[in-house]
């Protein structure tokens, strides 16, 4: 396991934060205090541990296949279902949506091979990453991967905690299935737009993992 670059600032600004509280801790609360010592110490351990390990990165031995799509992120799935896309195919499309909860692994990864085609940030609101209306309406950045097979839209959604959408794409550079894409801080959700006859490997409830679990076939 190793940590995303990503996390460099919050873990050091994080360690500072604590080591302040630390030291104020010291200062302010009695030797007749010390239960109330301990477990003030022990918040900022957990809470210095949970920073970390949500910017943690694990090791995996991810599936490569040029008929699957694999998961872009972990978490659990949450949609199923055609909708009519707007903002690039004017179609319907085959939605796949996976929720990131903050215990989640935040690297979001290509889940094919192709070329970029399309790559765009949209300002907009910070609703729950459940709300159906988040895929919308959310601050959120859209790609769009195309290969001789498919082409997939991959729209990462900030939620009401994730505040920071990191996007590595660039149009016209070829990218493979499992490199990183980005990654989100805090929570939220990322959804796939598949062609309509694509067919869903996973049900709706299921927890899948970025780079292991096959979310379609096509």
């Amino acid at each position: 396991m190793r940590i995303h670059k990503e996390g460099i600032p919050t873990i050091a600004l994080t360690i500072l934060l604590v080591a302040g509280l630390k030291y104020l801790s010291n200062h302010f609360i009695g030797t007749e205090w010390i239960w109330l010592q301990y477990s003030v110490d022990t918040v900022l351990v957990c809470f210095t541990l949970f920073i970390i390990s949500f910017f943690r990165i694990p090791n995996r031995s991810f599936h490569y296949s040029e008929h699957e799509i694999v998961s872009p992120a972990d978490g659990k799935v949450v949609v199923i279902e055609e909708v009519f896309d707007e903002e690039y195919f004017h179609e319907k499309r085959l939605q796949i949506s996976v929720f990131m909860s903050p215990a989640n692994v935040h690297v979001n990864r290509y889940p094919i091979d192709g070329e970029v085609v399309y790559s765009k940030y949209h300002p907009g609101k910070y609703l729950v990453a459940w709300d159906p209306k988040s895929s919308t309406d959310n601050e959120r950045h859209s790609i769009v991967v195309k290969n001789n097979k498919a082409v997939i839209l991959v729209k990462q959604i900030a939620g009401a905690l994730a505040r920071r959408i990191v996007n590595y794409a660039e149009v016209g550079k070829s990218v493979k299935q499992n490199q990183e894409l980005g990654f989100i801080k805090f929570g939220s959700r990322v959804d796939l737009l598949l062609p309509l006859d694509a067919k869903p490997a996973v049900k709706i409830g299921d927890k899948v993992k970025n780079g292991i679990s096959v979310l379609a076939t096509y």
